[in-house]
């Protein structure tokens, strides 16, 4: 399948920090792709250089362009939502979407106006005015009314609660995605877009400690309970991490045969969460 992001080497520093170190990236058309990380991983860093926000050393290709060398037509390809309100406070809702049909070629006005008329946002209303959900509603109506091959999120829905949440990702699979464009979401909230995804990218201290496909994680990572009397034999089996949850060891195994594990407990797919806990509480130190 085609990359719509393909970079190689990626580096940047800021001072002595070394934001990315080597960070090689594919990331196919189609796909909805998870970048986790703790605070301070390099997130944010990829996403900016994949804008073209910033400079940084190494082969890097979005939609086909360097964002380096031609980020304005690259914005054509392209949209962003960050967890901040980069929304004109000044402008009301009516004259934002006045703004972005003049300026962006690929914007469908009625679409918007669509989408806006099943919120509570007033058409004239000033951006700052609005409360931080309704920022984000108008924002994702704008998003979502433009033909854009590739929509980048960065803690798209911090600060909002639980039923904006929500909203915005049934809007965003429900309204957007459509099997061909390409979504990037960093966010903290791991398990409010697990069942969105389709490959996982963990990044820390500037590296990727793992890149892969949903499926292929649910065929290489196992979690299993343990029975007590086989505590030894499981803990002999090398597992990537280990936890006690009340009283119970669990365990999470890297490239061991389910038939290996049956014996031990009921195996099953580990959750994002967990398996990124175990990725780096163990330093990544399995072939993927």
């Amino acid at each position: 399948m085609e990359n719509v992001v393909a970079a190689r080497a990626l580096e940047k520093s800021y001072g002595r920090l070394k934001a990315l170190d080597g960070v090689d990236l594919g990331i196919s058309a189609g796909s909805i792709s998870g970048l986790i990380g703790p605070n301070g991983a390099g997130k944010t860093t990829t996403l900016k250089a994949l804008l073209g926000l910033i400079d940084v050393r190494g082969e890097l290709e979005v939609a086909g362009m360097d964002p380096r060398a031609a980020r304005h037509k690259l914005m054509e390809e392209v949209c962003f939502i960050a967890d901040v309100g980069i929304l004109p406070g000044w402008m009301t809702s009516r004259k934002l979407l006045d703004y972005v049909e003049a300026v962006h070629p690929r914007f469908d006005r009625a679409r918007a106006e669509q989408l806006l008329a099943d919120t509570d946002i007033p058409a004239d209303k000033r951006v700052r005015a609005l409360s931080k959900g309704m920022i984000t509603q108008l924002h994702l109506s704008v998003v979502m009314s433009i033909d854009a091959s590739l929509l980048v999120l960065d803690e798209p829905t911090i600060g909002l609660d639980i039923m904006y949440r929500k909203t915005f990702y049934d809007r965003l699979l429900n309204d957007y995605y459509d099997g061909r464009r390409t979504i990037i979401i960093s966010t903290h909230q791991v398990e409010e877009i697990e069942r969105l995804l389709t490959h996982l990218l963990f990044i820390d201290k500037g590296k990727i400690v793992l890149d892969m496909p949903v499926q292929e994680m649910a065929e290489h990572y196992i979690e299993v309970a343990v029975e007590p009397a086989q505590r030894e034999r499981a803990l002999s089996l090398d597992p990537l991490h280990k936890r006690e949850l009340l009283g119970q060891l669990v365990c999470i195994y890297a490239g061991v045969a389910r038939r290996q594990l049956e014996d031990l407990g009921a195996p099953r797919t580990p959750a994002v969460a967990d398996l990124f806990v175990a990725k780096l509480a163990g330093g990544g130190h399995d072939e993927k």
